[in-house]
């Protein structure tokens, strides 16, 4: 019996002691994505603070804060949840067995390395304290404060060589004071004490209490990012179709312009006219009109402000009427239940992830202040933002906008100066533009990244060959085939990759296996940015006939050719260079079965020209490119 119990006593040891003899970070749970917290006390704010993550308390009143980026939760199932998780984490850091026992005064360009350290008496940070992870991006820095803790004013936590923030942890023994200008990194749990952090204090972590009250006034706080905390990737963008094309659009009311004003993508109305907008000036086309093109455009306009308008919100702002004024926003959707009132400044951060999409939802009109600014960073990226407006929108003279404005059954008005990288739609309303400059994330429609010049099938066999041509691909992502037994209803058959070089003529080819007796083929571009075009038709006939064809491809520095379908003979492959000088010629034999031919001369990177010939008929001709 003696002897099982000390076993199971060995195994408990060993089960816990990783903890206990090394740093290691406690679960936060539900804590992880709180900002500030208290499990008993009130939350308060003084000031313009800019928070990132959620701010609570189990039992107490929240006050003074304007929009904060992220939930506000006063005494609700999630607070008593995140209660019980800041004590089990505080538990978790207040049993972590001390390696290291600092002096009360830290910082003053010292440096700590991963470990649990101890400080016995009240301690304070002064100047600058340096935490060294030596390259090892998971190391763990927990200090055990015995006391209160205070910073001086400017004082700074600095990260090097790997650490993160979300790998620092400060458990305190009685109340936080931050001197003003103070930059902290790590999570803060105080136990049954106060937080207080004053005028341009900056935290990269959070500041949590078992009970105490928490005081913030003009501070900068933020959850960190990394180690395993969920990456915010937004909603999935809406489809905007056809109506990418367009940086101007009313889907029903008329689009006028004043001044000088300079558009890249298409501008127009699908009820009403068009005018004030001079060609010189405009990348894409003028619809002065109602067309097709608006018709398809607004149809598709609407359909993106359906999905926009049923979209869930992840946060809600409280405070339209204050929207703006240095908010930094991450990829979420968001609601502002009421007329928005947009002052200064919004920053749009990605946290690194350019394919982010921002959604800001807007219940009632949109005006702006002059010289308002939507700020890209972090990777954020204008085509992946999207404001949705149930009312009229007003941008004030000279402001910087970022995104698609979707407005409903509202007039759209940019006034002189403004900047919008983006698109301006409205489903129905006027729309006016005086003097500005927008640049559609898509460019205009008409404004193809290549330049056509064949396509056309033909029977091989039992196949058909599908050829194609292009010049100047300057933006050229991949194309899609696709066939159909009646030229109506198509289906996809393949995607074939762009060609990564060159600005001149580039030839492509695919073998349809599985041709209908009487085919019909089309072809789609795709560009870079996701806009797809259509080409052509054609129709292809099967037939007992043999027609000539062959397709040429390298390998290893050589070209191998097949041919189809060839009057049998003799005949040769000539092979010349950019120079127009014959580099090699060899002697093959043609059939009207599919036979491969390599040319046996191995060849440098540079650009070639192929040539079949039957006796002395040249059958074939095509440019060879060598990487």
């Amino acid at each position: 019996m003696k002897k099982s119990f000390l076993c199971c006593l060995t195994f408990v040891c060993l089960l816990i002691s990783p903890f206990l003899n090394f740093a290691q970070a406690p679960p936060l749970g539900t804590a992880a994505g709180f900002v500030l917290f208290t499990s008993d006390g009130a939350v308060g704010n003084t000031g313009l603070s800019q928070l990132t993550g959620n701010v609570g308390t189990n039992n107490g009143a929240i006050t003074g804060f304007g929009n904060v980026n992220g939930v506000m939760h006063n005494a609700d199932l999630a607070t008593a949840q995140c209660a019980s998780d800041v004590l089990i984490a505080y538990n978790l850091l207040n049993s972590a067995i001390p390696a290291f026992f600092p002096a009360p005064l830290l910082g003053n360009g010292d440096t700590l390395i991963a470990g649990v350290y101890r400080v016995a008496g009240v301690s304070t940070l002064s100047n600058i304290l340096f935490l060294n992870a030596k390259g090892d991006s998971g190391a763990v820095f927990i200090l055990q404060l015995q006391a209160a803790f205070s910073t001086n004013p400017n004082s700074s936590i600095k990260l090097i060589n790997g650490a993160q923030a979300c790998n620092v942890f400060w458990k305190v023994e009685g109340a936080v004071s931050m001197g003003s200008a103070t930059s902290m990194k790590g999570t803060i749990i105080a136990n049954n004490a106060a937080i207080t952090m004053t005028t341009n204090d900056t935290l990269e972590g959070r500041a949590l209490s078992t009970a105490g009250a928490i005081n913030i006034n003009q501070v900068l706080a933020y959850t960190p990012t990394g180690c395993g905390s969920p990456l915010h990737t937004g909603p999935p963008a809406p489809n905007l179709g056809t109506a990418a094309c367009f940086a101007i659009l009313s889907g029903n009311g008329s689009v006028i312009n004043s001044g000088i004003t300079y558009i890249t993508g298409d501008v127009g109305t699908n009820v009403g006219l068009t005018t004030g907008y001079n060609p010189l000036n405009v990348i894409g086309t003028i619809h002065p009109i109602p067309d097709v093109a608006t018709a398809q455009a607004t149809a598709d306009l609407l359909i993106a402000y359906n999905y926009l308008n049923v979209l869930p919100y992840d946060i809600e702002l409280l405070y339209p009427a204050q929207f703006g004024n240095n908010l930094v926003l991450t990829p979420h959707t968001y609601l502002l239940n009421a007329a928005t009132a947009f002052n200064g400044t919004v920053y749009l951060n990605a946290e690194g992830d350019s394919n982010a999409v921002f959604v800001i939802k807007i219940s009632g009109a949109l005006t702006t202040s002059t010289f308002s600014k939507v700020i890209l960073i972090n990777g954020a990226k204008a085509k992946n933002v999207y404001w949705k407006v149930d009312g009229a929108v007003n941008i004030n003279d000279f402001s910087v906008f970022n995104g698609t404005i979707i407005c409903n059954n509202g007039a759209v008005n940019l006034t002189t100066g403004d900047s919008l990288n983006g698109r301006a739609f409205t489903t129905s309303g006027a729309l006016s533009t005086s003097a500005i400059v927008a640049t559609s994330l898509s460019g205009p429609c008409g404004a193809l990244p290549l330049t056509w010049l064949y396509f056309r099938g033909q029977p091989v066999q039992t196949t058909v060959m599908l050829l194609w041509g292009t010049s100047i691909e300057v933006n050229n992502g991949f194309f899609t085939i696709e066939k159909s037994r009646d030229g109506t209803i198509f289906q996809n058959l393949a995607t074939i990759n762009a060609i990564k070089y060159g600005m001149g003529q580039n030839d492509y080819s695919f073998t349809d296996n599985s041709p209908y007796s009487l085919g019909y083929y089309r072809i789609m571009q795709t560009d870079k940015d996701g806009h797809s075009t259509y080409y052509r038709i054609i129709q292809v006939k099967m037939n007992a006939g043999r027609v000539f064809s062959a397709l040429q491809y390298t390998l290893d520095n050589h070209v191998y050719v097949k041919v189809f379908g060839a009057v049998e003979g003799a005949g040769s492959l000539e092979l010349y260079g950019s120079d127009g000088k014959k580099i090699a010629s060899q002697k093959i034999q043609l059939s009207q079965d599919v036979s491969t031919y390599k040319i046996m001369q191995s060849l440098q990177p540079g650009v070639y020209t192929l040539n079949i010939l039957s006796n002395t008929t040249r059958l074939y001709s095509a440019r060879v490119v060598i990487l």
